[in-house]
């Protein structure tokens, strides 16, 4: 099936050799993939012999396990994954493997594919690499509240704070123990009532300065509008802790942005298993994670890329 037939059935299931895409269960915007047990198996065995370190050093092998996985499909495969990442119906799915391996290494290799059939992943300066593994325990003394693990973590959009296009992001959930709570939360921005409120409120197109703190290893700082427009279509760029507002009617202005997604009934909790992602269209879906239950022995560990479209 090409990308023109998958148009006229949006967000209905279809087949292809070796997977399924099927509306999720939790949300009528998002798709789940499910891979054939012999594809993942097949697939992890034949990238065996690369290492983390080879995906990092010599960046045409993250192309070739991306081959790899479309070889053991169908050559539409990718087409797939952008058309659905790229749809404003729609712009997200999840994808897993099916608890076939629970090695660290092969979440990179199975993650790497995906991403490099979606366009080109962006240098993480946090890790100094094109991803990025955190963990989030019962402790935390950085200067985010990306591992606060007690705390919501608001509603946002990545890439606020760099000079570059961050079109889509990934996350996978690499390990977990004694964990209660944190579940992703997922906003669509046309399933958020007040949305047509604040997109044409006056400091909707003003560019905003953002700043990263010093543990994101970025020290330019950029201006950013809050809405803006992508291939015609209305989108969002916002975190409530980097942007920097220069007025008191600024500052409310933001406050009232993020608490009415906070409190919007658009938004969904998303629990995925260990093994599972996410993959998101940056410009138009929001994410955060809510807090945990207290935990001494808590533990979750998260990889993250996130990137750019290309022709």
């Amino acid at each position: 099936m090409c990308a023109v037939e998958m148009k006229k059935q949006s967000l209905s299931s279809f087949t292809g050799e070796g997977y399924e895409i099927h509306p999720h269960s939790k949300h009528a915007r998002l798709y789940n993939i499910e891979l054939e047990e012999h594809v993942i198996d097949q697939f992890l065995d034949e990238v065996k012999n690369i290492s983390d370190e080879q995906l990092e050093y010599v960046p045409y092998q993250r192309l070739m396990v991306a081959s790899t996985l479309i070889d053991l499909l169908d050559e539409d495969f990718g087409e797939r994954i952008r058309y659905v990442l790229n749809d404003r119906n729609s712009g997200g799915f999840t994808v897993g493997l099916r608890g076939r391996t629970t090695d660290a290494q092969d979440y990179v290799k199975f993650s790497t594919a995906l991403t490099h059939l979606a366009g080109v992943p962006n240098f993480d300066a946090m890790s100094k690499k094109y991803y990025a593994r955190f963990s989030v325990k019962h402790t935390d003394d950085s200067d985010s509240y990306l591992r606060q693990a007690y705390r919501r973590f608001t509603l946002h959009t990545d890439g606020t704070y760099v000079d570059e296009p961050t079109d889509w992001l990934l996350m996978m959930k690499m390990d977990e123990k004694n964990a209660v709570g944190g579940s992703s939360r997922l906003l669509h921005l046309d399933e958020w009532e007040d949305f047509q409120y604040y997109y044409h409120h006056p400091l909707a197109s003003y560019p905003f300065t953002y700043k990263a703190p010093a543990s994101k290893n970025v020290s330019e700082d950029v201006q950013r509008k809050t809405f803006y427009e992508w291939n015609n279509q209305p989108c969002i760029c916002f975190i409530d802790q980097f942007v920097y507002p220069e007025t008191i009617a600024q500052a409310q202005y933001l406050k009232e942005v993020s608490q009415s997604m906070e409190n919007s009934s658009g938004a969904i909790e998303l629990e995925l298993p260990i093994g599972d992602l996410v993959m998101l269209n940056n410009r138009f879906w929001l994410h955060g994670r809510d807090s945990f239950q207290k935990n001494t022995e808590l533990h979750r560990e998260l990889l993250r890329q996130r990137g750019r479209f290309v022709q």
